[in-house]
């Protein structure tokens, strides 16, 4: 019986992926979720996840097109 071999996914597909994913987590339900008054450092919660996220956005999308 042949092994059966996984396609291998073309970096399109995975950068949607990932901007469907970033919009899922920007989007009311994950920010009620950090919208309180909780302070982080003397920084607000909220500022705190949006900051984060966009910036585990930017180094996956940057890992993601520098690998191919």
């Amino acid at each position: 019986m042949p092994s059966q071999e996984r396609p291998e996914q073309r970096p399109e597909q995975r950068l949607l992926f990932v901007a469907v994913l970033f919009a899922v987590l920007l989007n009311f339900p994950f920010l009620a979720v950090f919208d309180h008054d909780g302070r982080v450092g003397g920084i607000p919660v909220l500022y705190l996840y949006v900051l984060l996220a966009w910036g585990l956005l930017v180094l996956l999308t940057g890992w993601l097109v520098k690998v191919k």
